[in-house]
């Protein structure tokens, strides 16, 4: 059978594209397809470690398991991930590549779009059906030309376009027709269908409003598709999705997280938040971190010194001495466990300017920062209770020292992490590590809820999305709408 492949696009970012595909995938996969996701570029410091050795965004890896694939590098063979305001570590098929100022990759990204249309293709020749994500805005046409990601991409490969709109923001009417009003007509003629999302109130009050999308485009108008509430339930890959809410839960026992400007992999909180015991609280620039909180996180970090200096600058580095003090305390992850050392070097200035910074000292260890970067997804053993720990590595630097004789955790015989000799403050580079439930319940003590599932409710999540689309999109006239993908 010929792979067929469909792309949505949005008219702008946060419309839920990334949402719509993998609500797509589960749904169009337990119809008995084989369906594979794909992003061609994408942006995002939440990255998943793949089966094959490498990295992809988030939305990615929710996708491929929306599909119940395993993720691979081809599913994303362009990942972003900005280290600083104008320029961004480049991740192609899965591996780090260097750094480029955004003006520079911008001017040079048309080069990566042969390794795209290679894994785009290597993905059709194991799918019954590719569902593309595109990137940002449709409606850019100041970053069209050598565009990779959006339009550039769809007509490279020749693959059909729907474009959705969020009606929660407003002006959902213009968003989509003034979109086919702004880009290239060569661009235009590949949507072939617009879809109206996150929708609240009577469907039946937009009839009209659907009627004249569809005459002032030319295509069909699906949905709308109403506001999926159960979507805090997943991953989320946009760190936007951290300021809404602030605080997570009402639990009793609280988890502090200092929102670092270039915080990476915080889905490694997601399970703490699915826990009714547990309060998750992002402390943000200006804030100081509660005294009343039971647990510190240091979250994952793009640019670990910089991140450190904005801790320090926040007054955030008093606040966690002053918790240890008081008995509480302190988890660092991947940035976070490098911070929390006596110091981290870049020598080479692997993650922005060469130097050394003096850490927190909490911890006795120190971090060489080195340009190799471990990527594997790992099984691990709690050091103290034995429980079992499934995570991944994603990180670049090798952290030594003599608190690292007790280990946060054991990977076979070999220690992990580290932990101060009152135990109060440990390390680790294991992400995704509180996904597991035993360990999850034995490190917060009794807060932890033992009937939580967490991976059963992601599933579960995935699930309700997909029979939310089914409920309120005609899934066998999208279908249709695909196109064979060219061989």
């Amino acid at each position: 059978m010929t792979a067929r492949a469909l792309m949505i696009m949005g008219t702008g970012s946060d419309v839920g594209k990334s949402l719509i595909v993998a609500g797509l995938c589960r749904a169009y996969a337990r119809r008995g397809l084989r369906i594979a996701p794909f992003k061609p570029q994408n942006m995002s410091n939440n990255a998943a470690v793949t089966v094959d050795g490498g990295e992809i965004g988030r939305a990615q890896a929710l996708q491929a398991r929306a599909a119940g694939r395993a993720p691979i590098t081809g599913m994303n063979p362009v990942l972003l991930k900005p280290e600083h305001e104008s320029g961004a570590q480049v991740i192609l098929r899965g591996q780090r590549v260097g750094s480029m100022p955004a003006r520079q990759y911008w001017a040079e990204r048309q080069r990566f779009l042969p390794a795209v249309l290679e894994a785009f293709e290597e993905l059709a020749g194991d799918a019954d059906l590719v569902l593309v994500e595109g990137a940002g805005s449709a409606s850019e046409v100041n970053l069209r030309h050598g565009d990779i990601a959006n339009f550039g991409f769809a007509r490279a490969a020749g693959v059909p376009v729907v474009l959705a709109g969020d009606i929660s923001r407003g002006g959902v009417i213009a968003a989509l027709v003034g979109t086919f009003a702004v880009i290239d007509a060569e661009d235009a003629a590949l949507i072939v269908a617009t879809l109206v999302n996150k929708f609240q109130g009577d469907p039946a009050l937009f009839a009209e409003g659907r009627r004249f999308i569809a005459e002032r485009t030319g295509v069909p108008c699906l949905g709308p598709v109403p506001f999926f509430a159960e979507a805090n339930k997943l991953p989320a890959e946009d760190s936007l999705a951290l300021e809404v809410p602030s605080r997570a839960g009402s639990g009793k026992y609280i988890v502090a997280v200092p929102r670092l400007p270039r915080i990476a992999n915080f889905d490694d909180l997601d399970p703490l938040k699915a826990e009714p015991g547990v309060t998750v609280a992002i402390i943000e620039p200006g804030e100081r971190i509660p005294s009343t909180a039971d647990l510190i996180i240091l979250p994952g970090s793009k640019a670990t010194r910089a991140d450190l200096a904005a801790l320090v600058a926040e007054g955030w580095g008093i606040d966690i001495k002053a918790h240890v003090r008081a008995g509480g305390k302190v988890l660092g992850i991947c940035g976070g466990y490098q911070m929390l050392g006596r110091l981290i070097a870049d020598p080479g200035g692997i993650e922005g300017e060469p130097g050394v910074s003096a850490g927190l000292g909490l911890l006795d260890v120190e971090t060489m920062l080195e340009p190799v970067k471990e990527l594997r997804i790992e099984s691990a053993e709690d050091a103290v209770t034995g429980a079992t720990i499934h995570g991944y590595h994603m990180h670049m630097g090798v952290t030594e020292g003599p608190d690292r004789q007790r280990p946060f955790a054991r990977i076979g015989t070999a220690p992990e992490g580290a932990r101060s000799s009152d135990s109060r403050v440990t390390g680790t580079y294991l992400h995704g590590l509180f996904a597991s439930d035993e360990f999850r319940r034995a490190f917060l003590e009794g807060a932890a809820d033992t009937s939580v599932d967490y991976n059963a409710g992601v599933e579960a999540a995935l699930d309700d999305l997909a029979a939310h689309l089914e409920a309120h999109l005609d899934l066998d006239a999208l279908l249709a709408l695909a196109r064979p993908v060219r061989g």
